[in-house]
């Protein structure tokens, strides 16, 4: 039967003509602060449901100051990792919430946070695998967040140790693996062949143009990913509905770069 929840909860964070998915990450506020963006987070989950957003992913306790009951119906998804900026060491998350917690809030999957090199590394694994029986047990989907970073990481893009990072996620049990591109076409084909789940996208640092974000999401898409969970450069967009419309065209309807860009005129 767990199984079967999961079927259909991960139809709730994706799209079910393409299969791939949408998602806007607004949990920034627990590692840097009330950023812009995410001060309100009910308008600004608002205004990327408006533009076709398939899910949001948030932290535990902002579901009530913001998730449906109004506008365009969105996939929720709860992430249960958690460091600040003001820590000694950002790279260690820990998990701060329960898959049985984020089943009561309705939520439609988790999230989790590892990086891969870390000094932690071995006590994040460890929660992985926890996480990922407790979700297999209730039914819910898993996006795991897995990034190479540490002191044996000099290039966090590096298309080897990002492949490695995502193959980690994929074979602790993740349903779906968040990563970062590695910058072209060719060497991420290689980081989404070894990895048997779903992979989807960071967007990274805030870029200088749009037309510089949208070449990576095309370039990602082109490469085989399932599509993008961006924070930043969408939420702190000038127009935030916009961006996620532009965004979506690539993702579910192959748009040219071109032709999303002619969203935001």
């Amino acid at each position: 039967m767990s199984e079967i929840g999961k079927s259909i909860r991960i139809e709730r964070i994706m799209d079910r003509n393409s299969r791939n998915m949408v998602i806007i990450p607004m949990d920034h506020g627990i590692s840097d602060g009330p950023i812009k963006g995410v001060i309100n987070i009910a308008d600004s989950i608002n205004k990327v449901a408006d533009g076709g957003a398939n899910a949001v992913l948030m932290q535990k306790g902002m579901i009530k100051h913001g998730h449906r009951g109004y506008g365009h119906d969105v996939g929720l998804i709860v992430h249960i990792s958690a460091s600040t900026s003001l820590g000694p060491d950002p790279n260690n998350k820990v998990q701060v919430c329960s898959v049985e917690e984020v089943m009561k809030m309705g939520a439609d999957a988790v999230s989790i946070h590892v990086n891969v090199g870390s000094e932690t590394e071995a006590d994040q694994l460890q929660k992985f695998g926890k996480v990922a029986e407790d979700c297999n047990n209730w039914g819910i989907p898993l996006l795991a967040m897995m990034y190479p970073r540490g002191k044996k990481v000099t290039n966090p893009h590096d298309p080897v140790m990002v492949a490695h990072a995502a193959r980690v996620g994929a074979e602790l049990g993740a349903d779906v693996v968040k990563t970062v591109y590695t910058g072209d076409i060719d060497s991420f084909k290689d980081v989404v062949e070894g990895c048997p789940v779903p992979v989807v996208i960071a967007g990274g640092p805030k870029t200088e143009t749009d037309e510089e974000f949208l070449e990576m999401i095309r370039g990602a898409i082109d490469a085989g990913s399932r599509g993008v969970a961006i924070g930043r450069n969408v939420f702190q967009h000038k127009e935030p509905t916009k961006i996620t419309r532009a965004i979506t065209e690539i993702v579910h309807k192959h748009r040219t770069v071109e032709e999303a860009l002619e969203i935001l005129k």
